[in-house]
C-alpha cells in the first residue's frame, strides 16, 4: 500500500474540509493548530524512527482529529472526527486495521487522554505539545477566547487560570521523548500561572493582602534586608543570564581576534622566510638584514602574545565536601570538577541548589572570574595588536630608509 500517496490525499481532504466549513470563533482549533501539531509529530517521529505505516497512522490521525469540531462543535468532537476519518479512509480502500488505529488515536486525545499504543501516545503528546513550550501562555489565551465565543459565557481571569492550573497539574506526557524535552518548561508555565493566581487573590482580598504585608514586614525585620519582590528576582535572574551571555560572546570575540593575528603574522613569517631561503636577497643586499629581523621579531612577539591570550588555564579539577560546605568551590566552572566522580559532583550541585546564598554566591563568583579571565585575555590582545601595529610601521620605515640610503 502506498502510504505516502494516501497521506497526500488525507491532507488535501482535511485542508479542503477546513476551508469548506469556516467558523469565525475557532481561534485555536483551526487549520493552523493542525499544522502546528504536525510539526510536533515530525519531531517526535524522527526520534522514534517510525516506519511508513505507523507514520501514516499518526499523521492521518492529526489531520482528522479536529474536523469534528467544524460540524458538531467542541463537545465530544473526537467521536465525530473519528467517524469522518473512518468514512473517508474506507472510501480510499485503507485497511480496516489501519483505520481502527487511526480512530483509536483520535479518540485517545479526548481529555483526560487515555493512550495505550505508541502511536496513540505520540498523537496525544503532539496535541498538547504546547504545554511544554514558551508559546503556552499565548495559546492558552486563544483557547479561552474560543471557548467564551462558542459558549457565550464569560469567565474571569481567576476562573480561567484555575481551570488551566488544574489541567496542567493533571496532565502528563506519555512518551519518554516529550517527558525529557517538555516537562521542565511545562512546570515553569504551571508556576507562572500559580504565581499570577496568588497575586490576583491577594489583590482581590484585602484581608489576605494585610496578612501578607505583615508577613513581609516581619521577614524584612528578621532578615534585615530590603523588600524583595518577584519582579526583582526575575530582574536578578535576567542580569545573571545577560552577564554570562555577554562574557561568553566577548570571549569568542577575543579568540577570533587572536586567531586573526596568529594567521596574519604566520603568513608574513612564511613569506619572509621563503624569500630569504629561496631568493637569497639578504645575501645580495646585507642592508636588508636589520629591517627583516625587526619585522620577523615583531611577527613572533605578536604571535606569542596572541597565543598567551587564548592559552587555556585549567585548575585541578577536584574539590572536597568541606569545600562545598564552606561554599568555596565554583561548581559552575568545569575546571573545578572535571576530575570528580558524578556522585560527588551531583552532591555538590544539590547542596548549592538547596542553598540560595550558596547558589547566588557561586553565580557572582562565576561572573567575577569570567571577568578576570576576559580582562587578562584582552590585555594580552591589546599588547599583541600594539606590537603588530607599531612594529609593522617601524619595520616598513626601516625598509624605506634602507632603500633610500
Amino acid at each position: 500500500m502506498n502510504y505516502q500517496d494516501l497521506l497526500k490525499k488525507v491532507s488535501e481532504f482535511s485542508i479542503q474540509f477546513f476551508l469548506e466549513h469556516p467558523l469565525d470563533h475557532l481561534y485555536y482549533h483551526n487549520l493552523n493548530h493542525t499544522l502546528k501539531i504536525l510539526e510536533a509529530v515530525n519531531r517526535i517521529n524522527s526520534h522514534y524512527d517510525l516506519d511508513q505505516q505507523k507514520h501514516f497512522i499518526v499523521c492521518a490521525s492529526v489531520w482528522f482529529h479536529d474536523t469534528g469540531i467544524l460540524v458538531g462543535g467542541l463537545e465530544d468532537h473526537e467521536l465525530k472526527s473519528a467517524e469522518i476519518a473512518g468514512e473517508f479512509l474506507s472510501a480510499l480502500g485503507v485497511d480496516r486495521e489501519d483505520i481502527g488505529e487511526i480512530r483509536g488515536c483520535i479518540l485517545a486525545t479526548k481529555l483526560p487522554q487515555t493512550p495505550v499504543t505508541l502511536v496513540e501516545k505520540i498523537v496525544c503528546d503532539a496535541d498538547l505539545f504546547n504545554f511544554g513550550t514558551h508559546e503556552f501562555i499565548e495559546i492558552n489565551r486563544q483557547v479561552r477566547r474560543e471557548l467564551e465565543s462558542l459558549s457565550n459565557v464569560r469567565m474571569t481571569g481567576q476562573e480561567w487560570r484555575a481551570k488551566s492550573i488544574a489541567l496542567l497539574e493533571k496532565h502528563h506526557y506519555h512518551t519518554e521523548y516529550c517527558k525529557t524535552l517538555l516537562d521542565a518548561i511545562k512546570n515553569e508555565n504551571l508556576k507562572k500561572l500559580k504565581h499570577k493566581q496568588e497575586e490576583k487573590v491577594l489583590q482581590t482580598h484585602p484581608a489576605n493582602l494585610a496578612i501578607s504585608g505583615s508577613i513581609k514586614k516581619t521577614s524584612d525585620k528578621i532578615l534585615g534586608s530590603k523588600k524583595v519582590t518577584n519582579h526583582h528576582l526575575r530582574g536578578v535572574e535576567t542580569m545573571f543570564q545577560n552577564s554570562s551571555s555577554n562574557h561568553q560572546a566577548l570571549s569568542v570575540m577575543g579568540d577570533n581576534k587572536a586567531f586573526i593575528m596568529i594567521s596574519v603574522n604566520s603568513i608574513i613569517i612564511s613569506v619572509a622566510i621563503g624569500l630569504i631561503i629561496g631568493v637569497g636577497k639578504l645575501a645580495l643586499n646585507p642592508r636588508l638584514i636589520a629591517p627583516t629581523v625587526l619585522l620577523l621579531s615583531v611577527n613572533i612577539l605578536t604571535i606569542i602574545y596572541s597565543v598567551l591570550a587564548t592559552r587555556p588555564r585549567v585548575l585541578g579539577g577536584t574539590f572536597t565536601r568541606e569545600d562545598v560546605h564552606s561554599k568555596k568551590v565554583n561548581l559552575l566552572f568545569f575546571g573545578s570538577f572535571y576530575k570528580m566522580p558524578l556522585k560527588e559532583f551531583e552532591y555538590g550541585m544539590r547542596q548549592m541548589m538547596d542553598d540560595s546564598e550558596f547558589l547566588y554566591g557561586t553565580l557572582i563568583k562565576d561572573i567575577y572570574w569570567q571577568g578576570r579571565v576576559l580582562g587578562r585575555k584582552f590585555k594580552l590582545l591589546r599588547i599583541s595588536y600594539d606590537i603588530f601595529m607599531y612594529g609593522t610601521a617601524i619595520s616598513v620605515l626601516a625598509y624605506l630608509v634602507t632603500a633610500l640610503i
